[in-house]
């Protein structure tokens, strides 16, 4: 873990850079040290085809994101991390915010480690010697 799901707008695919916007993603959880496993750090971007904003009439469009994470970290910790996430994904988006309609959000999930299955091996090429 962390998890982070991001559901776009398909309106958004050409001008968005979703791609670039998930490396960012991963950079910044990164950045937060130890807080999360490297190897655990999945991202991935998910276009809704099919969407209704407000009344409808005009091109309006949506960024959601979904940041899963295990419970157990401080409140302090979630804030820091989440607060950094959201501030770049506004500044990611802060040109086309300019010159359309877009609602940006973002929501943090924790869940019980009890209820997960895990197999990776990825966490070994980022442990520390």
């Amino acid at each position: 873990m962390p998890h982070l799901t991001i559901e776009y707008t398909a309106n958004l695919k050409d001008e968005g850079e979703i791609p670039a916007l998930l490396k960012k993603a991963n950079r910044v959880l990164i950045d937060q040290g130890s807080v999360f496993p490297i190897g655990g750090i999945r991202s991935r971007a998910i276009a809704i085809t099919d969407w209704c904003i407000a009344d409808g009439e005009d091109d309006y469009a949506f960024v959601h994101v979904t940041l899963k994470i295990g419970a157990g970290r401080e409140d302090a910790v979630k804030r820091r991390a989440t607060d950094a996430l959201f501030e770049m994904i506004k500044t990611h988006f802060a040109d086309l915010y300019a010159r359309r309609y877009l609602a940006l959000s973002m929501e943090l999930v924790e869940f019980s480690e009890g209820g997960t299955y895990k197999h990776n091996n990825l966490h070994a090429k980022f442990r520390k010697s």
